[in-house]
C-alpha cells in the first residue's frame, strides 16, 4: 500500500510538470504508515481560516499568501499527526467495535441537536456533501480515538505545581501591571434617524440640568443612553485610559471620584457624552490571587502542547512518514 501511494503522489509531481490532468496534481501531501493525507482535506482544514485572512488582511496579498502557507503546513501537521494516533491505536490490535455505543450515541445527539431529530435531512445532508453513512461512522469512531489517546498520552499526564503558578507570575508579573484607571459610568446620545427626536447636545443639556439638580446618574444612563452599557444603567467598568478615545479620557481622568462631567461632544462620530467617575485607581499589579486561574490555564496549554509534541514525535520514529 506505502508504494503504491507514494507512486501515486510521484504521479502527481510528473503530471504537474508535463500540465496533464491538473485536477490530480498534489493530491497526496502526506502519506503516515498506509494512510494518505489528501490535498484535499488540508484545503477543508485551512477553508475558514482563508476566509478570516482575507477579511483582516484586505488588500495585503503578499502577507495573506504568506499566512495562507502557514496555516496550510499547520493544518497538514497536524492531520498527519492524527493519523499517526490513530495508527497506534490500531497497533494495539483492539476490535474498532468496542467503540460502536459511543459511535452510536454520538450520530444520535448530532441528529437530535443539530437537525432536530430529522434523519432523513441528516442523510440527505450527508449525501449532498459525498459522505457515506459508514465514512461519517469512521469519522466519529476516528474522533473518539484521537481524543482517548490525547488523554491518555497528555492531558492525564499534566501536574501544574502551586510554584510554578508562583515562578510565572514573578516572571511575567509586567503582564499584569494595569495603568491608571477610573470606574466609569456614561450617557452616550448620538443622533437619531427620527426627524422629531431631540438632537443629541440639546437633550445632553437637558440631562446635565437634571443631575445638577440631583437626578441618580446611573438612572438617567439606564433612561437615556444609547450606548450599549445602557442595559447595565451606563457602567463600563473599571476602564484604563487607553480605551477611551482622547478627549473624552482626558475628561474622564480628571474628574474626582464621584464627580460627574459636563457634556462632551465629538465630531466623528457625531455624539455627546456625560461620564460619572465612581472610584480611581492608579497604576498597578493585579494580585497572584486575581490572575492564578488564568496562569494555571497557561501553564496546561504550553505543558500540554510540549508532551503532546514529545508524544507526536515518538510515534514518528516508528511509523513510516512521507511528505510531498
Amino acid at each position: 500500500m506505502k508504494s503504491f501511494l507514494a507512486a501515486f503522489a510521484i504521479g502527481a509531481v510528473v503530471l504537474r510538470a508535463t500540465g496533464a490532468e491538473p485536477e490530480l496534481v498534489d493530491g497526496i501531501k502526506a502519506v503516515v504508515h498506509d494512510s494518505a493525507v489528501t490535498r484535499l482535506e488540508v484545503d477543508t482544514l485551512t477553508g475558514p481560516a482563508v476566509e478570516m485572512l482575507q477579511r483582516d488582511y484586505r488588500g495585503q496579498g503578499a502577507l495573506i499568501e504568506k499566512k495562507v502557507l502557514e496555516a496550510e503546513q499547520a493544518n497538514l501537521e497536524h492531520l498527519v499527526a492524527r493519523q499517526l494516533i490513530l495508527h497506534e491505536f490500531k497497533s494495539f490490535n483492539v476490535p474498532e467495535t468496542i467503540l460502536d455505543k459511543d459511535v452510536d450515541k454520538r450520530i444520535e445527539d448530532i441528529i437530535h441537536d443539530k437537525y432536530y431529530g430529522d434523519r432523513v435531512r441528516f442523510n440527505k445532508t450527508l449525501q449532498a456533501e459525498g459522505i457515506t453513512s459508514e465514512k461519517f461512522r469512521q469519522q466519529i469512531r476516528d474522533q473518539f480515538i484521537e481524543m482517548a489517546l490525547r488523554q491518555k498520552n497528555v492531558a492525564s499526564e499534566v501536574i501544574i505545581s502551586p510554584n510554578k503558578v508562583n515562578m510565572y507570575y514573578v516572571a511575567h508579573r509586567d503582564d499584569y501591571k494595569l495603568e491608571d484607571e477610573v470606574k466609569l459610568r456614561m450617557i452616550v446620545l448620538t443622533n437619531s434617524p427620527n426627524p422629531e427626536a431631540p438632537q443629541p447636545a440639546k437633550l445632553a443639556q437637558e440631562i446635565l440640568s437634571q443631575l445638577n439638580e440631583g437626578a441618580s446618574f446611573s438612572e438617567m444612563a439606564g433612561l437615556y443612553s444609547q450606548g450599549s452599557a445602557r442595559k447595565d444603567n451606563g457602567d463600563w467598568g473599571w476602564v484604563e485610559r487607553h480605551v477611551l478615545r482622547k478627549e473624552l479620557a482626558d475628561a474622564a481622568f480628571a474628574l474626582k471620584p464621584g464627580e460627574h462631567s459636563g457634556v462632551i461632544e465629538t465630531h466623528d462620530p457625531v455624539a455627546c457624552y456625560l461620564m460619572l467617575v465612581e472610584d480611581k485607581r492608579s497604576t498597578h499589579y493585579k494580585t497572584l490571587g486575581e490572575v492564578r486561574d488564568e496562569i494555571e490555564k497557561n501553564l496546561l496549554v504550553e505543558e500540554r502542547s510540549r508532551l503532546e509534541k514529545q508524544w507526536i514525535a515518538r510515534l514518528r520514529k516508528k511509523t513510516f512518514v512521507q511528505y510531498y
